[in-house]
């Protein structure tokens, strides 16, 4: 099943300004919420999916790649792009400050009603591609180094559940309230508990595992799935697999990918770009010659009287675009190689064509400049 557009279920347009954007994604949010609609499967669902709108299209950089890109230049899960995967303590503990106070402030849903939830940071790490993998798509498997829930106490960092009670402070709510005099009449401000620091529970004996962290620092091997058609720079998010927390939820790994220089060929884009070196004779007669692609190698015909500059095109030998069936070319350029030493023998011969009139440089109005099969090449079109 198709994703809906996010400009969609937000209802709005593709230009609306960000202040347009929260407001639809706060109106959404309060008619959804799971407190106004208990045991609604199809409104938390709604809940759920206005919130992945608006966490892409809230974020200046995640809405610049939304409308590049599409679904496809969205974080998802581990499987790779396509978005999607919050879960309501994700929407919670990144979107408190939408609700403005309605249904408790934006506090995490269940038992734990009123209890702030706390997420873990976001790991970082580059992934080197070549081209030939992002031609064809690529699973890479990266070990990491990062705080994963305690096994012990299962990330609650207390020896057992006798071992854990309800926070004196804010009575297990997680966040205090505190009423100010002021000259324009009482005010009310509420904070997160600085005793439990809004988890709404102390530890009263620690786990010896992890000292009653709730975290230890492991090695693990994750497994990326990489669509075709990537780029130097792009991002991709991958949910719950960054840094554990105490009582929390993990943070993300944002993966950046780096792309490696090919030995032959260039990037412009989509397209590939090959520089093809000839000899004089085969230039002047014409050849077939074998050049390099992402998918081995390709024969190609040279006409006779190819001048140097000139430009071939092989259609869908570039490189994908992402989310989308098409493809680049591979625009392969014509050297002519002038040899820097000759024999004897190589002058004497070339000295007898010196002066001949088919020698002697006459380019016709059709023949394009360099400068003009550039242009051409990158508009698309000439004059």
């Amino acid at each position: 099943m198709s994703k809906r557009d996010y400009y969609e279920i937000l209802g709005v347009s593709r230009n609306a300004e960000a202040d347009e954007i929260k407001k639809a994604y706060r109106k959404l949010a309060l008619k959804f919420h799971p407190d106004k609609n208990p045991g609604d499967k199809e409104a938390e669902e709604k809940f759920r999916e206005a919130a992945e709108a608006y966490d892409a299209l809230g974020d200046p950089e995640k809405r610049r790649r939304y409308d590049q890109f599409g679904h496809a230049g969205m974080g998802a899960g581990a499987g790779g792009y396509g978005g999607g995967g919050m879960n309501m303590d994700d929407i919670f503990s990144q979107f408190s400050d939408i609700f403005g106070g309605a249904f408790g402030g934006g506090f995490s849903g269940g038992g734990g009603r009123g209890r702030r939830v706390q997420k873990g940071s976001n790991l970082r790490i580059k992934v080197k591609l070549t081209l030939e993998e992002i031609a064809k798509g690529v699973e890479k498997k990266i070990k990491v180094n990062k705080l994963n829930n305690c096994r012990n106490c299962n990330g609650t960092g207390a020896k057992n559940s006798n071992a854990v009670r309800n926070c004196s402070t804010c009575g297990g709510t997680g966040h205090v309230t505190r009423v100010t005099s002021t000259f324009l009449g009482q005010m009310q401000t509420t904070q997160v508990c600085p005793t439990c620091h809004g988890q709404g529970t102390v530890v009263t004996e620690k786990c010896g595992g992890c000292n009653g962290e709730g975290t230890t620092r492991e090695e693990e091997v994750i497994s990326i799935n990489i669509p075709a058609g990537v780029e130097e720079g792009m991002q991709m998010a991958v949910n719950g697999k960054g840094n554990a927390v105490r009582n929390g939820i993990p943070g993300d790994m944002i993966v950046v990918f780096e792309e490696l220089p090919h030995d032959h060929l260039q990037r412009d884009g989509h397209n590939l770009h090959y520089d093809l070196h000839l000899n004089f004779a085969d230039a002047a007669l014409g050849a077939d010659c074998e050049i390099p692609t992402l998918e081995g190698k390709a024969k190609i015909h040279i006409d006779p009287g190819t001048q140097s500059g000139k430009i071939l095109r092989l259609r869908n030998k570039g490189l994908p675009v992402l989310d989308s069936y098409q493809k680049g070319d591979l625009l392969v350029t014509i050297n002519i190689w002038t040899p820097q030493k000759l024999s004897k023998e190589e002058k004497a011969t070339l000295e007898q064509f010196r002066g001949s009139e088919n020698f002697s440089p006459s380019p016709s109005k059709k023949e394009k400049s360099i400068f003009k099969r550039w242009k051409e090449m990158f508009t698309g079109h000439g004059d």
